[in-house]
């Protein structure tokens, strides 16, 4: 048996951890360690190994609507801990789960104003319960395939033994094998059907993970053609474009064949296929550059939706939870859900919490047997997010009629921002506190710092927000011009103040071009 080696300083004085993504940090001022955090604000160390203040309006990607550090949600985190709650206590009653899941039905069905409950399955993190989502819609669709398959086929086997032989020959579409020949032909027809593989819907400019399943969801070809042989097969629709779903879906139907008998002659009849298992769909874009979709775009969804009995996956993953003003930012475009995905602010900023929500109407309980993950539905998580619930339930819901105020005045300062300076900044999107600022693209700056910067411009402006005025936030994922705000509900207008001056600084540097760029 080998001898454990100790650590030595060549061990440990390497960058092991995502190195290639520590050293690009440092390109763009970004290297920072946070070691404190409270409200908005979280404490960076400066060289000298004293504590700076910096205003987060990244907000945890929108998991901090409440904040860093809550003090509610912290205090009970600690009763929990200090009470030896367990943490494993898997394949048992979860009471505190149920509460989870009663408190957000309760506030679903009043955000909807329906009474149809919905089924509860717990995760970690986002990704995971679009991986859920995804999974259980492929569930369901293969329970509808195999309903109407074994329908087709009880079907035939009575048609043919109760039909006399002359009446085949009266049909038009039997082959010259006579009827052996039909029923093999539509045996044919209807096993290359049902081996095709399932189909999403969702939108482009959409982010629903990173996961094998999740990340085909994904629009972002950088992130999704590595792993496109390994999972779901996804279809994009433009946000933009009238009847665009109505086509996508056009192009996507699939039909098995039957028989019927009229007038005591056989026909051959189709009967739709259900290849599209889900529209998967964010109601505000987060990662894709903080779009929000429009109420007409809803409504087709809805109606594509319809009309293949498919699912409606809405994910809330950053914009539910109250950050666009109400629970349900869908909500407010009108759009209705089969299934909701939930988490980030969920779990309060202490605990990885997330959670998918199906109608009754629709859910599979044989999904709880071959689905389950280790640390979903566990105390300390379900705890959490029972406090996080009663704090935005609160006072009649004060925190969601905050995030709507503090989101128009913010909006109203990005959009003076816009208007000082419309050779840089092409736009204001969003809804609460869920906003984006584009910036115009830098690939012909004048200034050779600037131009080298382009294709991460956001990143070499959040460097300098950062490193000049103490902010951090960063760009969307696959926007890389447009800069996201989620800061908390706790944002006061000296920090929105704070705000206006810095991002007037970089417009000021992108409108001038300095030798320097964003750094002095």
């Amino acid at each position: 048996m080998t001898a454990v080696q100790p650590m030595t300083a060549a061990h440990t004085d390497r960058e092991l951890a995502e190195p290639t993504l520590r050293g690009w940090l440092g390109t763009v001022g970004l290297d920072v360690e946070y070691v404190r955090a409270e409200g908005n604000t979280i404490y960076r160390l400066a060289e000298d190994g004293s504590e700076v203040a910096v205003l987060d309006l990244a907000g945890g990607y929108g998991s901090l609507l409440l904040g860093h550090n809550h003090p509610t949600v912290v205090a009970r985190a600690q009763e929990l801990l200090a009470a030896g709650t367990p943490i494993h206590a898997q394949f048992s009653r979860h009471p505190y789960a149920n509460d989870v899941a009663n408190r957000l039905n309760r506030i679903i069905r009043r955000e909807l104003g329906e009474d149809e409950a919905f089924a509860t399955i717990f995760a970690n993190t986002g990704a995971e319960a679009i991986e859920a989502a995804i999974k259980h819609a492929e569930l369901e669709r293969g329970f509808r395939a195999r309903d109407l398959l074994a329908g087709i086929e009880a079907n035939l086997a009575t048609t043919v033994t109760s039909v006399a032989p002359s009446a085949y020959e009266k049909a038009g579409s039997v082959p010259e094998e006579g009827l052996a020949g039909l029923l093999t032909a539509i045996a044919a027809h209807n096993a290359a059907v049902a081996a095709r593989p399932p189909v999403f819907v969702t939108l482009e400019g959409g982010f629903h993970g990173k996961l094998a399943g999740s990340v085909q969801l994904t629009h972002n070809a950088d992130y999704r053609t590595p792993f496109s042989a390994l999972a779901a097969q996804a279809r994009f629709v433009p946000l933009d474009q009238p009847g665009a779903v109505k086509d996508m879906v056009d192009g996507e139907r699939a039909s098995v064949l039957d028989i019927v008998v009229e007038g005591g002659e056989v026909r051959v009849v189709e009967h739709d296929f259900p290849l599209i298992a889900a529209f998967v769909v964010e109601p505000i874009q987060g990662e894709g550059g903080i779009r929000v979709v429009s109420a007409e775009l809803a409504a087709e969804i809805q109606e594509a939706a319809a009309s293949v009995g498919a699912p409606v996956v809405v994910d809330e993953i950053q914009s539910g939870m109250g950050r666009s003003g109400a629970f349900l930012a869908s909500t407010l475009i009108g759009l209705r859900g089969d299934y909701y995905t939930l988490a980030k602010s969920l779990g309060g900023g202490v605990a990885k919490a997330s959670v998918l929500l199906v109608r009754e109407s629709r859910y599979r309980p044989e999904f709880e047997l071959v689905h389950s993950s280790t640390f979903a539905k566990d105390a300390f998580s379900c705890h959490i997010a029972s406090t996080v619930l009663e704090l935005l339930e609160s006072e009649d819901g004060r925190a969601y009629r905050k995030a709507a105020e503090l989101g128009e005045r913010l909006t109203a300062v990005l959009e003076g921002v816009r208007a000082d300076y419309p050779d840089v900044v092409v736009d204001v999107r969003g809804k609460g506190l869920m906003l984006g600022l584009e910036f115009a693209a830098q690939d012909t700056a004048t200034s050779e710092a600037i131009r080298v910067n382009a294709p991460f411009l956001g990143y070499a402006i959040a460097g300098y927000l950062l490193q000049a005025h103490d902010i951090r936030t960063f760009p969307t994922a696959s926007a890389v011009t447009t800069l996201r705000f989620e800061p908390s509900v706790l944002l006061t207008e000296e920090e929105i103040g704070r705000l206006d001056r810095a991002l007037r600084g970089a417009a000021e540097i992108l409108r001038t071009q300095p030798e320097h760029g964003f750094t002095a």
